[in-house]
């Protein structure tokens, strides 16, 4: 089938390298420059040097000709830019299902992907997220990886896990869009967490516990919003959790090993050069949990050392220093 993958960065590029295995894909950038290299060079070498685009993937710039008759379109811009993108695509009447791969809670609103989709997008149109433990790099190179396709209607969910699924980037379908979404957000905070942990030279001891008593923060703030319990065990809880937080080629991660050096917030995101989740999605997330009464504490430290400028061993302190409780408790 056609299929439109809405930007061309790392994520967008792998996945459109990815499903060209089977379907005719259109990838759009709205920088026609970097459409004139793509073309040119048949790569991305921007973001994905060396990885060569089939040839059943063209490059658009015009966003009404990329989604022209298409039979879906997979968002995958930061999340600040989903809403403009939902916004464009109801200005040039589309029809077709939505999916989108953006990840975290919308700075101001605090609201996830589905809402923002909720107030931009016809209700007839169908739309999911395709979330899960995947690097760009190791997608578009061919290695092996599953990832989960979410939706309300699980019905659809399963229709693209049929469509989209290939011999190397295997497709799970879940009906909890909410878990999933959760799933995808706080893992990225974590991460910072973890590369701090890892930057401090802690230890694996160390950075086991952060990651267990994480993944139930991300559980309990998942929960308290709708989730359900079990998702936060499979591919878009634990599984996305333990890629990000331990692989090397994360950028979130990255974040936090930066932190553990001394480098203010500015200096770590130019250096990164890309988009970390992690960060805008920190404050929203402790805003939230603040909001509805949720202990959030290993999220809550992010934030003191990425927004407050608070020193790094004295929030580990403060970790640690926590009364001693019961494991299943908040």
């Amino acid at each position: 089938m056609q299929i439109a993958v809405l930007g061309a960065g790392a994520w967008g590029t792998a996945l459109a390298i990815r499903f060209a295995d089977r379907h005719q894909i259109r990838l759009w950038s709205r920088e026609q420059s970097e459409v004139d290299a793509m073309r040119a060079d048949r790569e991305n070498k921007r973001f994905l040097p060396g990885l060569a685009f089939p040839a059943s993937l063209q490059v658009e710039s015009e966003l009404a000709t990329a989604i022209r008759d298409v039979a879906l379109i997979l968002i995958v811009t930061p999340l600040a830019g989903l809403r403009p993108t939902l916004q464009q695509l109801a200005k040039l009447g589309n029809k077709a299902p939505v999916l989108w791969a953006c990840k975290g809670l919308e700075a101001g609103t605090m609201q996830l992907p589905h809402q923002v989709a909720e107030e931009e997008l016809d209700p007839t149109i169908a739309r999911g997220m395709l979330s899960g433990p995947s690097f760009a790099q190791e997608v578009a190179a061919g290695k092996p990886a599953a990832v989960t396709i979410a939706a309300s209607d699980a019905a659809f969910a399963r229709l693209v896990v049929e469509e989209l699924n290939t011999n190397v980037l295997r497709l799970y379908a879940s009906a909890d869009l909410v878990g999933v979404e959760i799933g995808a957000a706080v893992k990225n905070v974590l991460a910072i967490a973890a590369g701090v942990c890892d930057g401090l030279d802690l230890g694996l001891n160390a950075r086991a516990a952060l990651l267990t008593r994480g993944l139930a923060e991300m559980a309990r703030f998942g929960v308290a919003l709708g989730a359900r319990a079990e998702t936060f065990m499979g591919l878009a809880g634990i599984g996305d959790l333990m890629l990000t937080a331990t692989g090397d080629l994360s950028r979130n991660r990255r974040v936090g090993l930066l932190l553990a050096e001394g480098k203010s917030l500015n200096d770590i995101l130019v250096h990164l050069g890309h988009v970390a989740e992690g960060v805008p999605t920190a404050k929203e997330v402790l805003r939230q949990a603040d909001a509805m009464g949720i202990e959030m504490p290993i999220t809550r430290a992010v934030c003191q050392m990425l927004f407050e400028n608070q020193p790094v061993q004295a929030i580990i302190g403060e970790l640690m220093g926590r009364a001693p409780k019961m494991e299943n408790a908040h």
